[in-house]
């Protein structure tokens, strides 16, 4: 039986990293992640692997790139104004094709905003951030076990799509201490890294490159990534459902938002509303399908985010008017609690009588 620890949601990410192979992490300090970066420090040299606090975060994100292109799995943490001065470097890996695994623990904004949990980032992460034709996965564990489970799916596929990889978090996950195990996949993921720069004395050498001045080569290797995303939204969409078999109202939400929903559910259910979840754990690839099937058999939907909305727009997009789609938030790190949400299922009970 695996024994469990009772760790922050940030501890746990870092060392669900070190199990799951990470041996370079290269950060600056920001809050609400600075965990991650100090555990690493204490970690990584136990396993022989390296730590290196840059000089900011847009020279971390670089070194994460030599990393990758050497063949390590490689990782980096920040917070949100330090994740918008990553996006340079975020687009040149995922360009160049390059695998490796970076948290954002999301804190309030826009600017340097607070340093209370938000969901603001949302955008950011799913629809580019950076400039050109690309995209992230990205995960959003509501839990500390989910958070330990996705970093080390995180990095089994980033090797599997040679693309960065997003763990998408707020300063709750990163800060909340709850009991985690640490299981080794009954089938390690190993991948041919045939791509990597480590010298060419017994084969032909590899060039890492994202400069193609030929437009033809440059549409053919755009169109190559778009091909290979393609296959990831086909493969690697995750949502939770829950209670949403008989429900007439069902709430979405990620993360953090998704605990208190839960709360208000039991809450609503034992006043006698019909109330379900349903959850993305990736945000990238979105459970459009999850939505739109649910959306033929629910009354309304209800949206609640720590933003002014931005997943609410991909939730509309599934649904395609099929039915109501409701939003609520709380936003500069302040968080929704149960009874708002309750409060908001009743008004839409109420007005669907």
């Amino acid at each position: 039986m695996t024994e469990k620890k009772f760790m922050a949601g940030n501890e746990a990410i870092a060392e669900a990293a070190v199990q799951a192979g990470c041996r370079c992490y290269f950060g600056y300090p920001i809050t609400p992640q600075n965990e991650i970066g100090e555990y690493m420090s204490w970690r990584l040299p136990q396993v022989g692997g390296c730590y290196l606090q840059a000089e900011s975060e847009v020279a971390s994100i670089y070194m994460v790139f030599g990393a990758a292109g050497a063949g390590t799995r490689v990782m980096t943490s920040s917070s949100s104004p330090g994740i918008s001065l990553m996006q340079e470097g975020i687009s040149y890996i995922a360009a160049a094709e390059l695998p490796c695994v970076i948290v954002n623990m999301m804190r309030a904004g826009p600017g340097l905003g607070g340093i209370q949990p938000s969901q603001s980032d949302y955008f950011q992460a799913t629809k580019g951030g950076g400039h050109g034709d690309y995209h992230m996965l990205v995960l959003a564990p509501h839990t500390a076990q989910e958070a330990v489970n996705l970093t080390m799916l995180a990095f089994d596929l980033a090797d599997k799509y040679r693309n960065p990889v997003m763990i998408l978090g707020d300063g709750n996950i990163g800060q909340m201490m709850e009991p985690v195990e640490f299981k080794s996949p009954e089938k390690p993921f190993v991948a041919r890294k045939e791509w990597i720069v480590t010298g060419a004395k017994n084969r032909p050498r590899n060039i890492i490159k994202t400069l193609f001045l030929d437009p033809v080569i440059l549409e053919k290797r755009n169109l190559a990534m778009g091909a290979k995303l393609r296959e990831a939204v086909k493969n690697e969409v995750r949502f939770e459902p829950y209670m949403i078999e008989d429900a007439d109202i069902v709430i979405a939400a990620y993360g953090t938002v998704a605990r208190i929903a839960k709360t208000a559910i039991k809450i609503l259910r034992e006043k006698g509303l019909k109330v379900g979840l349903l959850r993305p754990i990736s945000l990238y690839p979105f459970p459009y399908q999850a939505f739109a099937q649910t959306a033929e058999r629910v009354k309304s939907i209800l949206v609640v985010e720590m933003s002014l909305g931005q997943m609410v727009e991909d939730v509309k997009l599934a649904v395609c008017g099929k039915s109501r789609v409701h939003f609520y938030c709380r936003v500069g790190g302040m968080v929704p609690s149960y009874d708002e949400i309750v409060a908001e299922v009743e008004k839409i009970a109420k007005e669907a009588k």
